[in-house]
């Protein structure tokens, strides 16, 4: 398989290796509900540390990611801060922020990405699947290292999201779409998974009912498919008595016996004339929902000016330049997610995955949750912010608009300008009364009247809570020997459970007071620890054959693992209990003299 390669990838192979393991410290002040690590959770800091410190509890779990990373278009003034050990990484520090005139940006691009998707590959549920928003600018790059990171086999679709619908007339092109990226570790489990999407208006029409058919509208599916196959090359006789066989390079797309079931039950057709190639009706009635398709258009999925239009609703003090609309995470969301699914967002932005969650919940009283990454100051200004007026309501100051005419400009139209005009003015004098102002426009060959009018309203809550987090201190081994920093229970349990185990902790589980940290599929893992230097001292801080004891009587079925301080007890003696000892850094505990 063809391998990308860029400046500073020999540096940032295995970096996420070694980027040091920061704990999530919670704030109830900033935070909606309960503190929780295992609800939703909003976190301010790097998402390179933000993501190592998720994988001891969320490790293989998440259900679907979403990520809408810097597009790289020489105009966003984001900066590379990774802390590569590398002297060309290293200068890149000092070139912040990257901007068009930067010729490595490319480089700088892929060696912020690689680390990351490394992480978000790891966390990712065997069965979920991983979504990732770009424009033209770096979308050949990204296929290249995802195809690297998740492997080849694992890409699902590039989805193309039509984000603008308004031309621009000073381009030489107007781009009108974005590219998203889907991918999923085991494809062929998550298409058994995965949604399709509700049937819109323009699929519908595709719909009639040409034979007055007392079961409703119908279209019709042809019986052939793509290559040849010897068994389904049968013969299939029309009703004017001519036989039909598949055409060249093709083959009927199910054995004889299904078709003769589709006769029996009268949904054959052979066209009008009936002696035309072979299909079978679908009704209307069993097409509620369809296949979700590569080409997303605006009208359905939302657009860029809608985006910026949803987060001025909310009223922040802070800005955000490129909002993704509501809508399009909802489609991504009713596509990937159950009731009950994990969703990481770790480039969060303004927030919109976490509002389109929330709204999804509300609609179906599911209860996805959502984990948000944002290592701008604006975390709490605006993604959390809006994450708060969106649970909570809020009062909404804009305009609401009212279509009250659209129709198509054409020659015969113009010759008749002085009856549309006379509309207009009738449309203004009728209606005027209601709105503040009524405007009148042309685009993509289309007349619309709109009335405008400046509205105040309450916009109900959605309901929810959350936790918002910062990152904390990494655990420095050197700082846990000398007992200079020594973190909480939950903080080094996390860690060393899934150090051992490389399976996610679940906080829910843990209990601090009999020293039980949870189970993997092979162990019972036990943490003997407090934070007091001063116990990590004593003896109650070690195994002993007392505890050994109480321990293997307290689980059974899987072996025990227990980290301590130092054990009192013999290896011959644990062994046959199926207890195993893992100690704890020894000078933590020396006592000085």
């Amino acid at each position: 398989m063809p391998e990308l390669h860029f400046k500073g990838k020999e540096f940032v192979f295995n970096h996420h290796l070694g980027v040091p393991y920061r704990p999530l410290q919670p704030d109830a002040n900033k935070s909606v509900g309960g503190a929780a690590l295992d609800g939703n959770l909003i976190i301010q800091g790097d998402n390179l540390h933000a993501l190592k410190a998720l994988m001891p509890f969320y490790a293989g779990q998440v259900d679907c990611i979403f990520i809408d990373p810097p597009y790289n278009t020489g105009n966003e003034k984001w900066s590379y801060n990774d802390n590569v050990n590398s002297p060309i990484l290293k200068d890149w520090l000092t070139t912040n922020p990257v901007d068009k005139e930067d010729m490595l940006r490319h480089d700088k691009w892929c060696c912020l990405m690689y680390p990351r998707l490394k992480l978000l590959h790891e966390l990712l549920a065997e069965d979920g699947s991983f979504w990732m928003t770009l424009d033209d600018n770096e979308i050949h790059r990204a296929r290249m290292l995802m195809d690297e990171i998740f492997g080849e086999g694992a890409f699902v679709a590039s989805i193309v999201w039509q984000a603008r619908y308004s031309v621009s007339s000073d381009a030489s092109v107007s781009n009108s779409h974005n590219h998203i990226l889907v991918y999923s570790k085991a494809p062929e489990t998550w298409k058994k998974l995965r949604n399709e999407i509700e049937r819109d208006e323009k699929q519908a029409r595709q719909y009639s009912n040409l034979d007055k058919d007392p079961e409703g509208p119908w279209r019709a599916i042809p019986w052939d498919a793509p290559e040849e196959r010897e068994n389904l090359c049968y013969p299939i006789k029309t009703p004017k008595g001519s036989l039909k066989y598949p055409p060249k390079g093709r083959h009927w797309s199910r054995e004889e016996s299904q078709w003769l079931e589709l006769v029996e039950k009268g949904l054959a057709y052979f066209g009008k004339n009936e002696d035309g190639a072979p299909s079978y009706k679908r009704y209307l009635k069993h097409a509620e929902t369809v296949v979700p398709t590569t080409w997303w258009p605006h009208d359905n999925s939302g657009h860029t000016d809608e985006a910026s239009k949803e987060l001025a609703a909310f009223n922040l003090e802070e800005q955000f330049a490129t909002p993704k609309p509501v809508r399009l995470l909802e489609k991504i969301l009713q596509i990937a997610t159950r009731p009950d699914s994990l969703v990481l967002d770790s480039f969060a932005g303004s927030g919109t995955t976490a509002h389109a969650i929330l709204r999804l919940n509300k609609r179906d009283s599911g209860n996805r949750r959502f984990i948000l990454v944002e290592c701008e100051s604006y975390a709490d200004r605006l993604t959390a912010e809006r994450v708060r007026r969106v649970i909570g309501g809020y009062a909404f100051e804009g305009t609401t608009k009212e279509q009250l005419l659209s129709t198509k400009i054409s020659f015969t139209s113009l010759k008749k300008a002085d009856k549309l005009l006379a509309q207009i003015q009738g449309i203004e004098n009728l209606e005027g009364h209601r709105f503040d102002k009524i405007t009148k426009k042309i685009e993509n060959d289309t007349l619309t009247v709109v009335g405008e009018k400046k509205v105040t309203e309450k916009v109900e809550g959605l309901g929810g809570s959350f936790t918002y987090c910062t990152l904390g201190e990494p655990l420095d081994l050197d700082k846990l020997l000398t007992g200079e920093a020594l973190p909480d229970y939950l903080s080094l349990g996390s860690w060393l459970f899934h150090t051992a185990t490389m399976a996610a902790l679940e906080p829910a589980k843990v209990n601090e007071v009999e020293w039980y940290l949870g189970e993997s599929s092979q162990y019972h893992v036990w943490l003997v620890y407090r934070p007091e230097l001063e116990f990590l001292k004593s003896r109650d801080a070690a195994l002993t054959l007392n505890l050994a004891q109480k321990i293997a009587a307290a689980k059974s079925g899987k072996k025990h693992l227990v980290f301590a301080a130092a054990k009192f007890v013999p290896n011959k003696d644990l062994l046959p209990m199926g207890v195993e000892f893992s100690p704890l850094p020894f000078a933590l505990y020396r006592v000085e003299k």
